[in-house]
């Protein structure tokens, strides 16, 4: 580890509440300092390392605490996100050595393989279609919700419409909830090709709904109706995370030559 391939590095370790950072390099006194990671001092941080002069920065990609980390400092310096695997298992690692400290020598030797952190503008594209998949199965655990309490308030509706949530089973779900047990006036509601079906309709609707069914099947309904209205404003978020993808690929394609 005696071949030096970076000048000036920087070995950071972070934790949730604090980054220690070593610095060494050629005109530099080995140093250790130990900041919060308040955005304030994240932003110390890199004036510290700005003045030393520094060129390359590592850390270990360890939960999420890094991110907050590399955002701030990846304008600035060469940032290698490193495997924690990796670093614990290249040998020659003294026992009193720092774990910043020894970031900032397998840096500094060319020993530590970059994991691949994509630009911004993907990181947010990824995150906000993480988001989106998550509010999607939301709806979705929602909808299972109200037909289930209707099942359980032996309304079988769905053994009768394909769509619980359709034009006329929501029809029928508002009627219930308003209070309004009979079948007959229910059935009345349906449109389309299940007006045909209003002799199983009437049987489907009779059950034994009580308050609390009610309550259930409001509550989410509200829900879903929230979340639908996040989804709703994806569409204009997700234009612009895309042209900025297409405009991230138009690079990378100039500066391969394609």
């Amino acid at each position: 580890m005696d071949e030096i391939i970076i000048d000036k590095g920087c070995g950071l370790d972070v934790h949730k509440e604090t980054v220690v950072g070593c610095v060494m390099g050629s005109g530099i006194k080995k140093e250790i300092r130990t900041f919060s990671t308040m955005t304030e001092d994240l932003f110390r941080l890199k004036s510290w390392l700005s003045e030393k002069g520094i060129t390359h920065v590592a850390m270990e990609s360890t939960g999420p605490y890094w991110k907050p980390v590399f955002n701030v400092l990846e304008d600035s310096f060469e940032v290698i996100l490193a495997n924690a695997r990796h670093i614990k298992n290249v040998p020659g690692r003294k026992t009193d050595v720092k774990d910043s400290e020894w970031i900032c020598k397998l840096l500094r030797s060319g020993l530590l393989a970059a994991s691949f952190v994509p630009p911004r503008s993907i990181r947010e594209l990824r995150d906000l279609t993480r988001y989106r998949r998550k509010l999607t199965q939301a709806v979705s655990s929602e909808k299972n919700r109200v037909q289930k309490v209707l099942e359980d308030a032996n309304v079988k509706l769905s053994s009768v419409v394909s769509d619980t949530f359709g034009v006329s089973a929501s029809r029928m779900i508002e009627a219930i909830l308003s209070g309004n047990l009979d079948a007959d006036s229910i059935s009345d509601l349906a449109v389309g090709k299940l007006k045909g079906k209003r002799g199983e309709l009437k049987k489907a609707l009779v059950g034994n709904v009580q308050d609390h069914h009610r309550f259930m099947i409001q509550a989410s309904l509200d829900h879903i109706q929230s979340l639908e209205k996040i989804l709703s404003g994806y569409g204009s978020t997700d234009k612009r995370s895309f042209v900025a993808l297409r405009k991230c690929i138009g690079n990378a394609q100039k500066s391969s030559g394609h």
